[in-house]
C-alpha cells in the first residue's frame, strides 16, 4: 500500500473532521475567488467603458465625476444644462448655418464659424439631453450620429448593430420626430418589439409620464456596455415634450421663472414645427477633436464661466486608482485571513488526532515504515484537505458569481461569466494551497516523526 492510499484511508476514518476542515477551506477560497472575479469584472468593465469613442464630455459646471457617471454610465443625475447655441460653437460655419436653417429661432451671427470649430476638423460633436426615464431605464435624447459615428468594443472598432430594425432618423413621414432605439436589456426587460411605443417619465422613474410616445424602430444587439440599458430617442421629439423647453430666467439672479417651460406638448402643438434654437438646452456634448487638440480644448473650455470639459478616461482611471483597486486589495486581505484561519483549523484537526494515532504510528514503524514515511503521510493528509477543499471552493466561487447577474446586470450592465478567470492572481491559488497545506501539516508531521515506538507499543 503506497503513502497516498494510507493518507486517504486515514481521512476516511476521520471523515467528519476531515469534511468540516475541508469545508472551511472551501469557503475561504470561494470568498477569495468571488472577490477576485467581481472586482476583476468591474475593473475590466470600467476600462472597457472608458474607451467610449470620444475624447471629451462637455457639460455645465459641477462635479466632473458626476458628469461622467451621468453621460457614460447613466447612473447619476444631470448637473445642469447648457444652451443649444453653445453646442453650435463646435460646428463649422456651414454646420451652424445648416442648423439655423433646419431649426430656426434666434441665433447671433449664424454665418460665422463656431469658436472651437478650428479644433474639430475631422472630428464630431454630438448633443445629449437627459433627465427622463422609460420605466426604470434612462431616456437619452440625441441625434442619429450617436449610432452612426460612435463605435464600441475593447478596441473601439465595432459599429453599433441592430438585432431588429434600424437607427432612428431626424424626421420620418411615418413617425415624425418621435422615433426611438432601445438597448438589448431594455427590450428584454420591458418586452418591447418594433412598432411599440415607449413613454418617458419626466425627471424620475415615478415622475409624470409624457402623453406623447416614441415608436421603437430599432433594438440594439448586446454590446456589454451601459448602452444596453438605455432608451435612446430623437432629440427633436424630446424638445417638444412638456418641461423640455429652456425656461426663461431672471437676468439678475439667473433663476428659472415658473411656468415658462411648458412646451408644445401641453399646448397641443406637436407637429412638424421644431423647437427654436433659443428655447433649447443640452445636458452634455460628446466631443472628438482632431489630433491632439483634446488637451488644449479641455483647458480652454474649463476657463469659461458656465461649462466644463471632462476626459472620461481620466475620470474612470482616477476612480479605479482611488476607490476600486484599493477596495479590492482590502477585501482580498480580509478573505485571505479566512483562508489562514482555515489552514489553522487543518493544523488543529490533525494535531488533535495525534494522541489517538500514536499506537498506529508505532505499529507502522514496527512493521518497517521509516520516520520519513510517517512524516510524508501526515503532510499528504494536510495537502489533500487543503487542495480538495480549495478546488471545491474555486468551483463554488465561480459558480456563485454568475448567479448575481439577474440583479447586477439591469442596474450596472456588468456581466460575470461562468468560470472566467478575471485576475492573474487566481493562477496562484493552487500553488498557494500546496504551501498552506504544507505549513498546516508541518507541526503534526513533526509530532508524528518524533513519536517513540517502544513507549506506544
Amino acid at each position: 500500500m503506497n503513502l497516498l492510499s494510507i493518507a486517504l484511508r486515514n481521512l476516511r476514518y476521520r471523515k467528519l473532521a476531515s469534511f468540516l476542515t475541508a469545508l472551511s477551506m472551501a469557503l475561504g477560497v470561494a470568498l477569495v475567488v468571488l472577490v477576485l472575479t467581481i472586482s476583476g469584472v468591474i475593473e475590466k468593465s470600467l476600462e472597457k467603458t472608458s474607451n467610449v469613442g470620444y475624447n471629451l464630455i462637455v457639460g455645465a459646471k459641477g462635479s466632473p465625476l458626476q458628469l461622467v457617471f451621468n453621460t457614460v454610465f447613466f447612473l447619476s443625475q444631470p448637473v445642469e444644462n447648457v444652451p443649444y447655441s453653445y453646442y453650435m460653437e463646435y460646428l463649422p460655419a456651414d454646420g451652424r448655418q445648416k442648423e439655423h436653417q433646419r431649426i430656426g429661432g434666434e441665433l447671433k451671427e449664424p454665418q460665422r464659424a463656431g469658436l472651437y470649430s478650428f479644433l474639430m476638423q475631422g472630428g464630431f460633436a454630438i448633443p445629449l439631453c437627459m433627465g427622463d426615464y422609460v420605466d426604470e431605464y434612462r431616456c437619452i435624447a440625441t441625434t442619429p450620429d450617436y449610432f452612426d459615428l460612435l463605435k464600441h468594443g475593447d478596441l473601439n472598432d465595432q459599429d453599433y448593430r441592430f438585432s431588429h430594425g434600424r437607427n432612428f432618423v431626424d424626421y420620418s413621414p411615418e413617425h415624425g420626430f418621435f422615433e426611438a432605439v432601445v438597448g438589448s436589456q431594455v427590450a428584454k426587460a420591458l418586452g418591447l418589439k418594433l412598432g411599440d411605443e415607449i413613454f418617458a417619465s419626466h425627471g424620475a422613474e415615478s415622475g409624470q409620464q409624457h402623453g406623447q410616445g416614441f415608436s421603437v424602430v430599432g433594438i440594439l444587439e448586446p454590446t456589454g456596455s451601459p448602452n444596453d440599458r438605455g432608451a435612446f430617442v430623437n432629440i427633436e421629439g424630446f424638445y417638444l415634450l412638456e418641461g423640455h423647453v429652456a425656461p426663461e430666467r431672471d437676468e439678475e439672479s439667473g433663476l428659472e421663472k415658473k411656468g415658462t417651460a411648458q412646451g408644445p406638448e401641453r399646448d397641443g402643438q406637436l407637429s412638424q414645427v421644431r423647437l427654436p434654437i433659443h428655447k433649447r438646452e443640452v445636458t452634455a456634448i460628446l466631443l472628438k477633436p482632431n489630433g491632439f487638440a483634446a488637451m488644449s480644448m479641455e483647458k480652454q473650455i474649463n476657463k469659461t464661466k458656465f461649462a466644463q470639459a471632462v476626459s472620461p478616461i481620466g475620470q474612470i482611471e482616477g476612480l479605479l486608482g482611488v476607490f476600486v483597486r484599493p477596495l479590492r486589495w482590502a477585501l482580498l486581505a480580509l478573505t485571505s485571513l479566512v483562508v489562514i484561519v482555515s489552514a489553522i483549523s487543518i493544523l488543529v484537526s490533525i494535531y488533535n488526532s495525534m494522541n489517538d494515532r500514536k499506537k498506529d504510528i508505532a505499529v507502522m514503524r514496527a512493521l518497517g515504515a521509516s520516520r520519513d514515511h510517517i512524516l510524508m503521510i501526515i503532510l499528504l493528509e494536510s495537502l489533500l484537505i487543503a487542495i480538495l477543499g480549495g478546488l471545491v471552493g474555486w468551483f463554488v466561487g465561480h459558480a456563485l458569481g454568475p448567479l448575481s447577474n439577474a440583479w447586477t446586470m439591469p442596474t450596472t450592465g456588468v456581466r460575470i461569466d461562468w468560470f472566467a478567470v478575471q485576475s492573474r492572481w487566481e493562477l496562484w491559488i493552487v500553488p498557494g494551497l500546496v504551501l498552506v497545506g504544507a505549513l498546516a501539516g508541518a507541526i503534526p508531521a513533526m509530532v508524528a516523526y518524533r513519536t517513540p515506538v517502544a513507549k506506544n507499543l
